[in-house]
């Protein structure tokens, strides 16, 4: 962290909270990795937008949700973190099948609030562990279902301040990715879905809850999803092909239940994560020919 940029004489005033050193480890789902030079949890989205505005257009900026889908590596992440939190968390009921959520709410609470509201369609979201606006980014999905499929607009707060609405269209979704900025904070989403009977969608999360309850390693410290599903191919399928079920390198092992998960069996550190994870790219390249792209997210530098 010692060649990133002096921040403290040149970070903007802020109502919300600015934390220098501040340790990731705790913030994300593998409960390892470094520190953020500084994390912001602002106010509220004009806190946000005045920030960015002021703040230096050389500062890198990274939005950060649960840390579901996120490697932070051991050297930490230079810059700003800024981290959602209960300003950015309500869910509203806009009409008969429309939501507005924070891009700091989570899945559940919104899957939760739409069947509370007899709106059918989200219930997918119950079984993606992360925020909003982690969903808009990552196009997140499962199940049958992705964030493309019921995302109207979202308002987003760019790099430079500005604070603008983006459509489905805008965001040009595609697999597991959507074109939004580099630096880009999406402070909330409106979702629609269709009529339907509470018991009926409580049901479907139900249903949701237990498959995956039996197939993935929901009680560790993992990261989710690694790698995308090459097309006409299943991740999984290809690692456990490959020889990999349960492979270790250090304290991090590829899950025993699911092979398409990493998990922290050992107080393992993001490197040993990520190495693992590469061993398994190499081992699959090397049974199938296959080249296997990370879902999880890579950020921070090397210690």
């Amino acid at each position: 962290m010692s060649s990133a940029p002096a921040l403290d004489a040149v970070l903007p005033a802020v109502r919300g909270r600015l934390t220098p050193g501040a340790p990731l480890a705790p913030l994300v789902w593998f409960k390892a990795g470094g520190a953020a030079q500084w994390l912001f949890e602002p106010a509220d989205a004009d806190d946000l937008t005045a920030f960015l505005a002021a703040l230096d257009p050389a500062v890198p900026v990274m939005a950060l949700g649960l840390g579901s889908n996120l490697i932070v590596r051991d050297g930490g992440v230079p810059g700003v973190v800024i981290r959602l939190g209960k300003p950015f968390a309500g869910v509203e009921r806009l009409d008969a099948t429309t939501l507005r959520c924070g891009g700091g709410a989570s899945g559940i609470l919104v899957s939760s609030t739409a069947r509370d509201a007899g709106i059918g369609g989200v219930e997918f979201l119950r079984s993606i562990p992360g925020t909003v606006g982690g969903f808009v980014r990552m196009n997140g999905g499962a199940y049958g279902r992705e964030v493309k499929d019921v995302l109207v607009e979202a308002d987003v707060v760019l790099r430079s301040g500005e604070r603008v609405t983006l459509s489905n269209v805008d965001l040009g979704y595609t697999y597991r990715h959507s074109s939004l900025p580099d630096g880009a904070v999406v402070v909330s989403a409106t979702f629609r879905g269709e009529p339907g009977e509470p018991a009926a969608i409580q049901a479907e999360m139900d249903r949701i809850a237990a498959a995956r309850e039996a197939s993935q390693p929901l009680r560790t410290r993992t990261g989710g999803s690694t790698f995308k599903n090459p097309s006409g191919e299943k991740a999984w399928a290809l690692v456990d092909a490959a020889g990999c079920r349960g492979l270790r390198h250090g304290g991090a092992q590829v899950s025993e239940k699911h092979t398409n998960f990493l998990i922290n069996t050992d107080n393992a550190t993001s490197a040993e994560i990520e190495a693992l994870g590469e061993q398994v790219r190499d081992r699959v390249r090397a049974m199938s020919g296959i080249e296997l792209e990370w879902e999880i997210q890579r950020v921070g530098v090397y210690k």
